[in-house]
């Protein structure tokens, strides 16, 4: 998947609870092996299997922050100062200026504008430093077997065992957010076998290292999600009223009635895709045009 956070932050300190006895490891056990027979099914081979599910247990962490999420609602301008802060914006210039031959290459090839990948990238994972330090497979198999969600939980672990079976990562290699976000742009399994690319043509979709990989899944993320060559995201029409938005944009209000207005476009829903949120959304869009600017 792609990271589908909505307008919160997590606690830094959630509360521990004794979630899994160790009377639960032989249960785990048992069940991890149930997931490896379906893998096998699926096509996944036992040399990978074996690597993958070598050591896994269960990780007590991965469920407090499944299970204890304080959120504290932002405002928009909260939002906004924390997601495109001066600090994201100077160093997003920096970088693409730094990767203007590959970012160009990229964009044109794929009709995205350069920007709005910078502005994904540098939201996603502050610019490939911050990919979180989770064990996927063992964060998608302590959230399949212990989650509120196993079904969806399964189902991203076997796909990332296929990518591990493709060749695309190593296991230990293979680490992301404690819900199993993946990489540079923080993909799931699942969105990562549907739109990862190989951008740079070794033959791997490495979303962790490759900076012409990332560039181009995301970019590839958004061609398949609607985005129109040529047409901006939207843009601020705060005070002046009677303003319409395009043929397949809407009037946007993240402050509700009497507060900023931004007219979007068909775009905006294209990077709502990535992120059903309007935060999420604007917050690209903008970041994207202060990067440019």
């Amino acid at each position: 998947m792609i990271s589908r956070r909505s307008f919160t932050v997590l606690a830094a300190g959630a509360a521990a609870f004794p979630i899994i006895p160790a009377a639960a490891d032989a249960g785990f056990q048992t069940w991890l092996q149930g997931v490896r027979r379906e893998a096998l099914a699926q096509g996944v081979d036992a040399g990978t299997l074996d690597r993958a599910f070598r050591g896994v247990e269960p990780i007590p962490r991965v469920l407090e922050l499944d299970r204890s999420q304080p959120e504290f609602k932002l405002t928009w301008q909260e939002y906004l100062d924390r997601v495109v802060s001066e600090e994201r914006v100077a160093r997003g210039r920096e970088l693409a200026r730094a990767n203007a031959a590959l970012l160009n290459r990229i964009g044109d090839s794929y009709g995205v504008p350069p920007k709005v990948i910078v502005a994904l990238w540098g939201i996603e994972s502050h610019y490939g430093t911050k990919m979180g330090t989770f064990s996927v497979v063992g964060s998608l198999a302590t959230l399949a077997y212990n989650g509120r969600r196993p079904k969806y939980f399964r189902a991203e672990l076997l796909a990332a065992l296929k990518i591990l079976a493709q060749g695309h990562i190593t296991p230990d290699r293979m680490v992301g957010s404690w819900a199993g976000a993946m990489g540079q742009c923080q993909f799931m399994p699942t969105s990562f076998l549907a739109l990862a690319v190989d951008g740079d043509g070794d033959g791997k979709r490495d979303i962790w290292g490759s900076k012409a990989d990332v560039f181009a899944s995301a970019a590839n993320f958004l061609r398949k999600s609607g985005w129109q060559q040529g047409v901006g995201w939207g843009e601020e029409v705060t005070g002046k009223p009677g303003a319409t938005a395009p043929a397949g944009g809407r009037v946007v209000t993240p402050e509700g009635a009497g507060g900023r207005t931004y007219l979007t476009t068909a775009n905006f829903k294209a990077i709502r895709r990535w992120n059903p949120s309007d935060f999420f959304a604007l917050a690209v869009g903008i970041l994207s045009d202060r990067i440019a600017a």
